[in-house]
């Protein structure tokens, strides 16, 4: 068997904490190889030893059969891997070819060679198929846009072993597909990859081989065709995985959150949201179904207070909160895990200690008279840490040291210990495992059985229809239709979502789809 990198027996420590133990990973030539694993079971930490980000406190490393120390990415890059990296490394309001080329810039006389660059980057774009414009700044271009780019980058310094973290965590369903697809042609053209992932689906759509690590301990690797989801999830969890969501029926009473046709505008004065209404009210989930771009980040930016309004009106427990200060709508009874956990929902260079007490730390108990009571907020950051299984070496630790998964904990756990009226869960399990998606979704419905009202965003759709009791379809910032999931399929919801109307759809051969000749869309 001819393997292109083996990494034999890696054991990598940061102080008395073991994040890989003696992990064995052999990739051979030409295959698409998942590494598959809780989050913060150790699968970035390996592949950053790998790309030579980390030093390896035990273990060697083979590359095409010869012992290498990478010491360093320069060093990875030499000798032909290259990292897509979770969170992408580029630079804003730098183009495409600015940031691919950049550390590695052709010169021409002295001057950076910009024209000869971009006209390689469309060359090897062309290639593969990724359709990215060299001239296109970042920040004007899609996230799914983005990853194509760092897939560039590694292509540009001829990398023949690719390391893909996480890759689909932000993009949308048709992204998703796109990369699977760019993912074959890579491997078409003789490339090698490991894929680091916790998404099952795609692990049977895309890998050859799975090697499963759990808490930083190599659990075995098997053929992908000879096994299943079912028995990966349990390799990767130790347990076994509940895939359907367990609920009773919800008692919705009284509404909490009101909305009457808002009208929200993005960055550029576009209307985003038009006119859109939309009630919740305690005991229920309410989860709202659409293609990204559709309204869905200005909804949520306008009822936390994070956007203004340009017309219409959000109540929240009958007050009237349109265009007040987010800490006021917060005050009136509203909790709020962002889609960007990053960006909006925590200080990474904060403890855990202190993005525990984010919300609420100008109030009692954790501090009076403008004095904070640090055991206080030692004392709830560690009830969060039991209560919420966030995986942390304690309370001291810094937020960015945690896995995704982790850091998702703490943002729910910080906003459901609150006790709000209302729980606004964004994405809630964007880059989450079986076993994490599992545990959120739980939290979400005991906050509903504890007649509590949540609106749920998500691009995934099977999560809407597993979670939610009311479905509302949002469309062209417009809520186009509200379908309860036991009455409705993924087709008819594929529909509402692409702008049709319920009336112009027919079931042909057990399938909804539109009537023949009738392609109306929402207006």
């Amino acid at each position: 068997m001819e393997y292109v990198i083996e990494m034999l027996n890696i054991t990598k420590k940061f102080g008395d904490f073991t994040a890989n133990d003696n992990i064995t990973l052999q990739l051979e030539k030409g295959e698409i190889h998942a590494l598959l694993g809780e989050n913060g079971a150790g699968k970035s930490t390996l592949m950053n030893v790998l790309f030579g980000l980390y030093q390896p406190d035990g273990g060697e490393i083979l590359v095409r059969g010869k012992k290498v120390a990478i010491t360093d990415p320069n060093v990875a890059n030499d000798i032909g891997i290259g990292m897509v990296h979770q969170h992408f490394m580029l630079v804003e309001n730098l183009t495409v070819t600015e940031n691919i080329i950049l550390g590695n810039e052709p010169k021409k006389m002295g001057m950076i060679n910009i024209k000869d660059a971009a006209k390689k980057v469309a060359e090897i774009s062309k290639l593969y198929g990724l359709d990215v414009d060299p001239y296109a700044k970042i920040e004007d271009i899609s996230v799914g846009m983005q990853q194509r780019v760092e897939i560039l980058k590694t292509l540009y310094r001829g990398a023949e072993i690719l390391i893909f973290d996480e890759p689909t965590a932000s993009l949308t369903p048709q992204e998703i597909g796109e990369l699977i697809d760019i993912m074959k042609k890579l491997i078409g053209e003789g490339k090698s990859i490991v894929l680091i992932t916790h998404k099952l689906q795609e692990i049977m759509d895309v890998s050859d081989r799975v090697t499963v690590i759990r808490k930083g301990v190599g659990i075995g690797t098997v053929i992908t065709a000879e096994t299943n989801p079912e028995e990966l999830a349990t390799l990767m969890v130790g347990r076994q995985v509940t895939f359907k969501t367990e609920k009773g029926p919800s008692t919705p009473t009284e509404e909490v959150l009101h909305i009457e046709n808002l009208v929200v505008e993005d960055n550029r004065g576009i209307q985003k949201v038009k006119g859109l209404n939309l009630t919740v009210r305690r005991g229920e989930i309410v989860g709202i179904a659409g293609i990204d771009g559709n309204g869905q980040s200005e909804l949520i930016e306008a009822i936390t207070g994070l956007r203004k309004v340009k017309s219409g009106k959000i109540s929240l427990n009958n007050i009237d909160v349109t265009g007040k200060k987010p800490r006021k709508i917060t005050e009136t009874g509203l909790g709020h895990i962002p889609q960007d956990r990053h960006k909006h929902g925590l200080v990474l260079d904060f403890s855990v200690g202190y993005n525990a007490a984010l919300q609420s730390y100008y109030q009692e108990p954790f501090s009076k008279n403008g004095i904070m009571n640090y055991n206080v907020v030692s004392k709830k950051a560690n009830e969060i840490i039991t209560d919420f299984d966030v995986r942390t070496q304690g309370e001291n630790e810094l937020a960015r040291a945690l896995s995704g998964g982790n850091q998702q904990k703490l943002i729910i756990g910080r906003e459901v210990v609150r006790n709000p009226d209302l729980l606004i869960a964004a994405l809630p399990t964007r880059g989450l495992d079986v076993g994490a998606i599992e545990f959120i979704h739980k939290r979400l419905i005991e906050q509903r059985d504890n007649g509590k009202a949540v609106l749920l965003i998500s691009f995934e759709l099977d999560e809407v229809v597993n979670v939610s009791d009311k479905i509302a379809v949002i469309y062209d910032g417009e809520i186009v239709d509200t379908v309860l999931p036991a009455e409705t399929t993924e087709q008819e919801l594929g529909l509402l979502m692409a702008g049709h109307k319920k009336i112009d759809m027919v079931v042909v051969d057990n399938e909804v789809k539109v009537k023949e000749g009738d392609d109306n869309h929402v207006e």
